[in-house]
């Protein structure tokens, strides 16, 4: 237990509620004005009661990590008023994560501890955050070479099968369908509708999902619309994003874009292949394409039927010409058949004889070339029987004989070999003028 000289030594005892107020009393005299601050907006919590209550934080520039944060309140009475202004001026969502120049004084609750109450807030100094941030994206989009690729798609002449990005709910999407199901002509449209939500944080991320399933039947559509009707401008602050944009710029069918507001465009708009301000303006769009592509058929047609009635009264022109000269024409060129025929039967006779004469005389000289053959070819060929005639008399075997030699014959005919006889076996030897038979006896032995 503590002694009274115990206690005196630890100086003077204070209440909490004492230290407190001590400290408040030395944080107004030490800040007691108001102050204009950078920060960035945090767990901003607006309540039933109207008031605001938040933090601000100072990131790092590199690590992008707190390096301070202190709580704030906006009171109903200067939120009700803070909160319209800055957003008109702005264009942008009161929310968490904007970079802010507020006025603020400097507060401590016995109870509630350290605050900001703000006071006042510069919009100006949020839109030049938001334009250099904006900015920001579009130089590095142009530094991929990423932000012209969308338009640089060719729209079809006729986009009909239309992917359709929105929410169902929103009064745009109504608008929208109607314009389409009204227009003049009576042109048919194709929409599939792929929902998305088209407004707070979780926009960008659900319209680039959409994006991902138009584009696995990509080949089914002819365009992409994102539209999203009237809203405050301060909702837009997701068409701002580099991820949607850089989505966007690099799809492969045109994106038109009718987010439905008047004042500048989004990051999304300008990279978009065309940019109408509200949704019925992107059915007028549409609807107007079709219908440019009708005028320029029916001009066509026009043109065609034009020049086809030119070119078939140019042609009865030309007909009636010819006709009007046919029988004049057509008697010169009998004239000059006829004087021709003329020609030619003057002609007839003379050339008929030359020609004849030709040919009798081509006659004679055959008929004496063909005799000079014949003569040549029988002379040949009765040499060729003399040598025939000559060669078989010689080989005849009265010739053979005549010449001294001898015909040995056995059984009536002739014998070549000696082996052919035996002994006792009749032989016949045949001269020039007789023959001479005789027997076969074996040879006496060489001494």
């Amino acid at each position: 237990m503590d002694t009274p000289t115990a206690r005196a030594d630890k100086g003077e005892e204070l209440s909490l509620s004492e230290l407190g107020r001590r400290i408040k009393a030395a944080l107004s005299n030490t800040f007691p004005s108001t102050y204009w601050v950078r920060a960035e907006t945090s767990d901003v919590r607006p309540n039933a009661s109207g008031h605001c209550y938040l933090e601000f934080v100072e990131k790092n520039d590199r690590t992008n990590q707190p390096v301070a944060k202190i709580r704030a309140n906006i009171w109903a009475r200067t939120f009700y008023s803070l909160k319209p202004r800055f957003e008109n001026e702005t264009g942008q969502r009161f929310a968490s994560g904007l970079n802010v120049l507020v006025k603020v004084s400097v507060e401590y609750h016995e109870l509630y501890g350290l605050s900001l109450n703000v006071i006042d807030i510069d919009p100006a100094y949020t839109v030049g955050d938001m334009a250099r941030r904006r900015l920001e994206i579009i130089r590095r989009l142009q530094s991929e070479d990423v932000f012209t690729l969308n338009k640089e798609l060719a729209l079809p002449t006729l986009p009909q099968r239309i992917a359709l990005i929105t929410s169902p709910t929103a009064a745009g999407y109504e608008d929208f369908i109607n314009q389409l199901a009204d227009n003049a002509a009576g042109y048919v449209f194709y929409i599939k509708l792929f929902p998305a939500i088209m407004q707070g944080e979780k926009t960008e991320a659900s319209v680039i999902a959409a994006l991902e399933r138009i584009y696995a039947h990509a080949a089914a559509f002819d365009a992409v619309v994102i539209i999203r009707g009237g809203g405050a401008a301060s909702e837009l602050g997701s068409f701002d994003s580099y991820n949607l944009a850089a989505n966007c710029a690099q799809f492969p069918l045109p994106i038109i874009t009718g987010i439905g507001h008047e004042r500048d465009d989004t990051v999304v708009d300008l990279v978009a292949h065309t940019r109408m301000k509200t949704p019925t303006a992107v059915a007028a769009f549409l609807a107007e394409r079709i219908d440019t592509a009708a005028q320029r058929l029916a001009a066509l047609r026009q043109n065609v039927l034009n020049n086809a009635t030119q070119r078939l009264l140019n042609e009865k022109n030309r007909l009636q010409r010819l006709a009007t000269r046919l029988p004049s024409a057509v008697g010169t060129r009998l004239e000059r058949s006829r004087a021709k025929l003329n020609h030619l039967a003057a002609r007839l006779p003379v050339a008929s004889s030359g020609l004849v004469n030709r040919h009798k005389n081509q006659l004679t000289a055959l008929e004496t070339k063909l005799r000079q053959s014949l003569r040549k070819r029988l002379s040949a060929e009765e040499h060729f029987l003399n040598l025939t005639g000559q060669f078989i008399r010689m080989a005849s075997p009265e010739y053979i004989l005549k010449r001294g030699y001898t015909l040995t014959l056995k059984d009536g005919k002739i014998v070549k070999r000696a082996a052919d006889f035996h002994t006792g076996d009749p032989m016949t030897t045949r001269f020039i003028d007789g023959e001479v038979t005789s027997t076969v006896t074996p040879a006496p032995p060489v001494l």
